[in-house]
This record gives C-alpha cells, sequence and structure tokens, in this order.
C-alpha cells in the first residue's frame, strides 16, 4: 500500500470519534480578517465548512468585511474615520456596509460553498428580525453613529434554515430597536450572541494570532485552555491585553450563556478548523465554563 494512502486512512481513522461527537451539533464560527482576505485561506476555509456540513455538523456562519468596507468607501472619496479603533459610521458609510456585507461579501460566500458542494443560503441580521441593537457608546458616553450593540437575537430564520438542510451565511447588519435605521455590529459580538441564542455546541472566531500567548513575542507560549476563573487573573497580569480583550469577552459571555466551548483559532493556518474540529492535536485557544 501506498504510505500516503495510509497516512490519509490514519487521519480519517481519528477523525471518526470527532465526527461523531460534533455529528447533529450545531458550530458557529466568525469568519473574517486575514483568513477572508488571502486567496488560499479563503479556499480552505470554505473546503472545511462545506466538509463539516456534509458529515452531519450544523454549521453557521458570521462573517465580516471591515477591509472590503473600506477599500468601497475609498473608491467613492470617502475617508474612514476610527475612534478608538472603531469606524465611525454615518448614515452614508452605514449604505456602503449594507451594500457590501449583504450584498457582495454575503452572496460571494454562498457561490462559493454552493460550487464546492455545500448548500448555503445567504442571511442578514435584517431578515426575521434575527438582529436587533441600539446605539453603541463608548465609556466616556461618546456614539459611533450607526454601530449597534445586540440587544436581541431571534434564532427562528436560522434554525429554519439549518433544518432544511442550508449552511446559514449571515452578515451583521441589525435593525435598530431606537430609531428608524439599520446598525452596523461587530461581527466576533453578534457571532458570540448568536450562538448563545441557538445553544450551539461550539464557537469558533478565526483571528490573525495564533491564539493567547502568555509571551506575545513567543508562539510557543500558546495557552491551548481556558477556565472561565481564570480570566480575571490573565488579564491582571496583562497577558489578556489589547485587541484581544474583546475576543475573550465575547468568548466568556457565550460560555457563560451556555455554549459548551469558545474558540480563539489562528485563521492563518490553512485548514484549521479541521485540525481542531477533527484530531486530536487542537489549534488555539479554548475557553471553557
Amino acid at each position: 500500500m501506498d504510505k500516503h494512502q495510509l497516512e490519509r486512512a490514519m487521519i480519517l481513522a481519528e477523525a471518526l470519534p470527532y465526527i461523531q461527537k460534533y455529528s447533529g451539533q450545531t458550530i458557529v464560527i466568525k469568519y473574517g480578517g486575514h483568513a477572508m482576505n488571502s486567496p488560499e485561506l479563503f479556499s480552505s476555509v470554505m473546503e472545511d465548512l462545506v466538509l463539516l456540513s456534509l458529515v452531519g455538523i450544523q454549521v453557521v456562519v458570521v462573517h465580516g468585511g471591515g477591509p472590503e468596507i473600506s477599500e468601497a468607501l475609498n473608491k467613492l472619496g470617502k475617508v474612514s474615520e476610527f475612534i478608538e479603533g472603531l469606524r465611525y459610521t454615518d448614515q452614508e458609510t452605514m449604505d456602503i456596509v449594507q451594500m457590501v456585507l449583504c450584498g457582495k461579501i454575503n452572496k460571494n460566500l454562498v457561490d462559493t460553498l454552493g460550487r464546492l458542494g455545500g448548500r448555503a443560503i445567504g442571511l442578514c441580521g435584517l431578515d426575521g428580525g434575527m438582529l436587533k441593537a441600539k446605539q453603541f457608546k463608548l465609556d466616556d458616553g461618546r456614539d459611533l453613529g450607526l454601530v449597534g450593540e445586540v440587544t436581541e437575537v431571534d434564532p427562528r430564520p436560522v434554525l429554519d434554515a439549518l433544518a432544511h438542510g442550508y449552511i446559514p451565511v449571515i452578515s451583521t447588519v441589525a435593525q435598530g430597536v431606537d430609531g428608524d435605521h439599520a446598525y452596523n455590529v461587530n461581527a466576533d459580538t453578534a457571532a458570540s450572541k448568536i450562538a448563545s441564542a441557538l445553544g450551539a455546541r461550539k464557537l469558533i472566531l478565526l483571528t490573525a494570532v495564533g491564539g493567547l500567548l502568555e509571551d506575545p513575542n513567543d508562539e510557543d507560549s500558546l495557552l491551548s485552555e481556558v477556565n472561565l476563573s481564570q480570566v480575571p487573573n490573565l488579564v491582571k497580569k496583562g497577558i489578556i491585553t489589547g485587541g484581544m480583550i474583546p475576543k475573550m469577552n465575547c468568548c466568556v459571555e457565550s460560555v457563560r450563556q451556555g455554549v459548551n466551548d469558545a474558540l480563539i483559532l489562528d485563521g492563518r493556518v490553512p485548514h484549521a478548523i479541521l485540525v481542531e474540529m477533527f484530531t486530536d492535536a487542537g489549534a488555539g485557544t479554548m475557553i471553557l465554563p
């Protein structure tokens, strides 16, 4: 027997108990950032999602699209304004956000999943009143225009899609509850809220880092598992800092709301989702109750 064929057979055998473990379970995956902008990584993520679906896992995809929004705004000659790293969203910007997220990006993802043999359907938070939000404000009281904070999730549109065998692909535009307008919502936060509302088995946030590192300059210092009780001390020590804080907050909140575990996964690694789901090694940092 060919050595490579034997290796493939062994990989499949290793994956079997994990396929059995997750079959019929709901997994919410937030997709964006570097994994979305690299053609190679884009293909590997799409293939992973289709494979998960074909082995009986109920896959829900929540996506962002910050770079694409900036590109569209630049083409119109509109300069993006950021406050504490967050995009200020006036009505003109919101129109572009809705067009890019709910249109171009969402339908490209649906199309690609379909061409790879998956059955995907595009949704946005406005569909069926799935996501509702109020205006988000910074700690000092400043607002960011039409940037929203999720107040309610109605999971029925997602559950209906899953029941009919589709992969729901969700763009994070929400219906305003404090005015007659839509809001742009952070994709990590939306994924966390959706996972909680669905009672998902797992939440995966694809990021541009290897996970939570004890030493940010040492990739080998990855913390593979973190319990909720450890999080405050890790913040106090400065291990959870900067852009990792909001991601950890999303994971912590989802686990507190009943998600079995949440994962910060390195989206720069091809097929990282399959490595995490179907191998003994796993990948990234898992947050557990």
